[in-house]
């Protein structure tokens, strides 16, 4: 669903993957040195790492031109060219070549290490927060159908006795309706129950949290959004829901 957030958890994992598939790239430039390479296999190399690196710094960072220059041979000088400096190439050797595409992978794994240890630094921060959505929220996530009647959505609501409810669409959750929606539209707006449908007055769309994420975290989601319920999401997946009640139990159970 499109307003779930990515955990920290898959973005520490992307970021190993995109270091482990440079170093591999390394690796095989490192040979290059000692094994000269033919310009159709370097040529292969050259597109296949310009797509690693596009994929895991994006297609905007700057390493990517620097790449491009490390194949004429001149990343080396790139930085230091003074301002107004004539183009223009100085013939390399293709051993000089290599080794500036080395260097350009050692710098592109050094900033894909800062940022997964910026991440770790960041979990370190929230785990010290105290604890986490996960230790609070309901872990039964009950929904209904996007097309469920009000009079259904209220007779689940008593059913499982809860105050929200998810609202779904096929595999896709769009949105949340609660007993105050139900009770603005039912009673004080004069809705027939039998007929109108959920979508007139669901909540959307859904807002999410995480489950390492600390009970703090969700008291200020749930003050920024206005909301008093919080879809839960694990690697992407909705596994939970946390509310007030949840909150209310925590700081209970402190004080």
């Amino acid at each position: 669903m499109g307003s779930q957030k990515t955990s920290k958890t898959d973005r520490v994992g992307t970021l190993d993957q995109d270091i482990t598939r440079i170093r591999q790239q390394l690796e095989i430039v490192k040979k290059f040195l000692t094994d000269e390479p033919s310009p159709a296999s370097l040529n292969e190399f050259d597109s296949a790492t310009e797509e690693i690196l596009a994929d895991a710094l994006g297609s905007s960072s700057p390493l990517l031109d620097t790449y491009d220059y490390a194949q004429l041979g001149e990343a080396a000088g790139l930085m230091n060219l003074p301002e107004g400096a004539p183009e223009g190439t100085t013939h390399q050797s293709q051993r000089e070549t290599i080794r500036q595409r080395q260097r350009v992978l050692e710098s592109g794994i050094a900033d894909l290490e800062a940022r997964r240890a910026s991440l770790s630094q960041e979990s370190k921060k929230r785990k010290a927060a105290g604890p986490k959505v996960s230790d609070y929220m309901a872990k039964t996530v009950r929904s209904v159908s996007l097309d469920a009647t009000l009079r259904e959505v209220g007779q689940c609501l008593q059913k499982w006795k809860i105050g929200s409810v998810l609202v779904k669409s096929g595999d896709e959750f769009l949105g949340y309706i609660t007993e105050t929606e139900l009770t603005r539209e039912v009673v004080a707006s004069g809705t027939d129950p039998a007929t109108t449908t959920v979508k007139t007055c669901m909540r959307e769309p859904l807002v999410t949290i995480e489950t390492s994420d600390s009970i703090i975290e969700a008291v200020r989601l749930m003050k920024e959004k206005a909301t008093r319920h919080l879809a839960v999401t694990e690697s992407n997946r909705i596994v939970g829901v946390v509310s007030v009640s949840d909150i209310i139990r925590y700081y209970s159970g402190v004080v």
